[in-house]
């Protein structure tokens, strides 16, 4: 017991407790990951018929069963965390996404970090410079995910918006076209999309969900809405040049 004491009370997770809502998907799973190597003591959320995909972690995560959005399932899950990590999917059209910022922002403790995952879509001032293509993709997929009531992109804007306003101590992480493979370490930010920096728009996954955890001890990322890059892409490679 000595011996494991030791190796974790150095770790900066040690003694604190996380909530990921949403820890079954892929990008949840990792998160779940990157915590228990830092130490922290683990709850997962997510949907009922979820809950076998977490059974990787065994008992060392505390898995809650209940969709996301329901302010009890939430308020269990939440209790007594230093920090609460929620991947915002807008499934379906009745307000999914922003039911469960807003379970979050109300059951969360009032000193709790609280950082949420979106993609580049969300703009916090509307300074945010996108391509045309990117522009049209998003109002394509926006249209065609509504038409067949599977997916509500106006959602996860409105649960960005319920945050942005609120006095929490909050992150919004943005994050660029995703793909699987070996970390490249810690993802390059920037406050708005046209930056250079983000032009390559390719982060791994294992990496947002890294910027994720690392959110959480960075206070330089309280209320702000960094849109992220991988740190090895040709875009962050030529900026860390300059």
């Amino acid at each position: 017991m000595e011996s494991n004491h030791s190796e974790t009370a150095g770790l900066p997770g040690a003694g604190k407790r996380m909530c990921i809502v949403g820890a079954s998907g892929k990008l949840g799973r990792y998160m779940v990951q990157h915590a228990l190597d830092r130490g922290y003591e683990v709850v997962g959320v997510c949907r009922e018929q979820s809950v076998p995909k977490l059974a990787d972690f065994g008992d060392r995560i505390t898995v809650i069963g209940g969709a996301t959005d329901d302010r009890a399932v939430i308020a269990r899950a939440v209790e007594g965390c230093d920090a609460v990590l929620t991947v915002l999917v807008p499934w379906g059209v009745h307000g999914y996404a922003s039911g469960t910022a807003q379970a979050v922002l109300d059951q969360a403790r009032p000193d709790a970090r609280l950082v949420f995952s979106c993609g580049w879509h969300i703009s916090r001032d509307g300074r945010d410079v996108y391509t045309w293509r990117f522009k049209a993709l998003v109002a394509v997929l926006t249209k065609a995910a509504r038409l067949v009531r599977v997916v509500d992109v106006d959602d996860q804007v409105e649960a960005c918006r319920r945050i942005f306003a609120s006095d929490a101590r909050w992150t919004v992480v943005r994050g660029s076209d995703l793909e699987e493979g070996p970390s490249e370490g810690l993802p390059v930010w920037s406050r708005h999309i046209g930056d250079p920096v983000l032009a390559s728009n390719r982060t791994r996954r294992v990496d947002f969900a890294l910027f994720m955890v690392e959110a959480v001890t960075d206070d330089a990322l309280v209320q702000e809405a960094p849109a992220i890059v991988g740190r090895l892409t040709p875009s962050a490679l030529a900026h860390a040049r300059r």
